[in-house]
């Protein structure tokens, strides 16, 4: 007998005639590749509360949660604590923002449309890249969507990740690309890879450790071979190093959270998404253009939609089916605010005592800096003499929020085999001389 419910409005007949198109004969055969005792689990709810209740038990559990700025704080990895100017706030939050739909209808738009064309202007800017979408999801999703877009652009279907990109991205690209039967290998960072069946170098700009690495020799090397440099390079960084466009890169991604956005426990983040002109229609999600009316007067269209919503499906470049519009706003009044010199001070901040904190821990006995040869950006790796989260656990009883672990089995296997205690550590603008004296401090005490 066919599956039957009140909330789904599909009669007997057509659940029928859909399991028959399908070669099913039942409602449950669609879930056989989920393990039974997964199917149905039982839930150990509590018992109904009242909304005062409610709000009494979700307000005991966030007052246990550590807020930024409560104490000083050296973890990123990929989601970083940076200040936000007071302006982003006060104007993304205004009615006209807020309650504004995609922009389908220009003649009701002009807002919406307008600033996701300064921000396709901002971030083109800000990578030396030729042309921006209106934004993505988030950071690893729009490195995916990169990796994916490289393989339509080259037509072969092996991609090269560097053993240097956020573990996190990788699984992201792989899970993007395994149903489409895209390779995807982890080559090291010393001796990448690329052959004649490469769609794409996949790279990170500073890489996931914070160092900075010869982008200008992973173009030649993926241009030698006829295959694309994809890069996700962070945003903040982009204020003192030279533009991944400077260095040839075909498809540049990054993650838009240090643009004015708070980490927020994880998300919701935003996708920035740029490439070469000549790619322009194989890029993902949406573009906004800037037009003139038939009084001269300046407007702002939807100029390309390259996605199933809109086309045909199997033409479609991507299933993404809209953009962190509220985010890519606040993205572009803190790049306007800040300016070029703002963010150039930013990142210069950044860059500094960054330098200055590993130069202080390189100092301490039992502490190394296996990576930092050379120049890094923001982040570093600390080899400590003991376990990392020992380390961090007794940090977090002086307030002090130490860096990631990468002893876990993640990060391990990635790392020479001397980094068996590694911490990647990271230091903002946000940090204080007298915060990373303190953490100096506690960290030659634990040691």
């Amino acid at each position: 007998m066919p599956f039957q419910s009140h909330y789904i409005p599909n009669t007997q007949q057509e659940q029928a005639e859909m399991l028959a198109t399908l070669g099913l004969s039942s409602i449950d055969e669609l879930f056989l590749d989920i393990p039974q005792e997964h199917r149905n689990p039982s839930l150990d709810l509590p018992p109904p509360m009242s909304e005062l209740e409610i709000q009494r038990e979700l307000g005991g559990l966030a007052a246990r949660n550590r807020p930024l700025g409560s104490g000083p704080s050296f973890l990123g990895a990929g989601s970083y604590h940076h200040f936000i100017p007071a302006i982003v706030k006060a104007l993304m939050t205004r009615g006209e923002f807020l309650t504004a739909y995609t922009p389908y209808q220009p003649e009701a738009s002009q807002g919406t449309l307008q600033v996701i064309y300064e921000f396709q202007t901002l971030v083109s800017n800000l990578y030396g890249m030729e042309v921006a979408n209106a934004g993505m999801y988030d950071g690893a999703t729009s490195l995916a969507e990169g990796a994916l877009m490289a393989c339509r652009v080259t037509r072969r279907s092996q991609v090269a990740v560097s053993d240097t990109v956020s573990p996190a991205c990788v699984e992201v690209i792989r899970t993007y690309c395994q149903p489409q039967g895209i390779a995807v290998d982890l080559v090291r960072h010393w001796d990448p890879q690329v052959t004649s069946q490469t769609a794409c170098l996949v790279a990170q700009y500073p890489n996931f450790y914070g160092s900075i690495e010869d982008i200008a020799g992973l173009a030649r090397l993926a241009h030698g071979q006829e295959a694309l440099l994809v890069l996700s390079a962070d945003p903040t960084a982009m204020g003192l190093l030279q533009s991944p466009g400077h260095y040839d890169a075909d498809i540049v991604t990054g993650e838009g959270q240090p643009l004015g956005i708070p980490p927020s426990f994880g998300g919701p983040y935003l996708g920035l998404f740029t490439c070469k002109q000549q790619y322009i229609r194989q890029m993902p999600s949406r573009l906004v253009g800037r037009t003139v009316d038939r009084l001269g007067r300046t407007g702002y269209v939807l100029t390309l939609q390259t996605r199933e919503q809109h086309i045909r499906r199997e033409r479609a470049t991507s299933n993404i089916c809209t953009n962190e519009a509220l985010f890519a706003l606040a993205a572009t009044i803190y790049l306007a605010a800040l300016g070029k010199q703002g963010l150039k001070q930013v990142a210069e901040l950044c860059y500094h005592k960054a330098h200055y904190a590993a130069a202080r821990i390189a100092e301490l006995p039992g502490y190394s800096l296996p990576f930092q040869r050379g120049a890094f950006f923001q982040e570093f790796v600390a080899q400590c003499p003991a376990p990392p989260a020992e380390i961090n656990r007794r940090l977090l009883e002086r307030n002090i929020l130490g860096g990631l672990d990468l002893s876990g089995p993640v990060y391990r296997p990635l790392l020479p085999p001397a980094v068996d205690k590694g911490m990647l550590l990271c230091v903002t603008e946000m940090n204080t001389r007298a915060d990373i004296d303190a953490l100096v401090a506690a960290l030659g005490e634990l040691g």
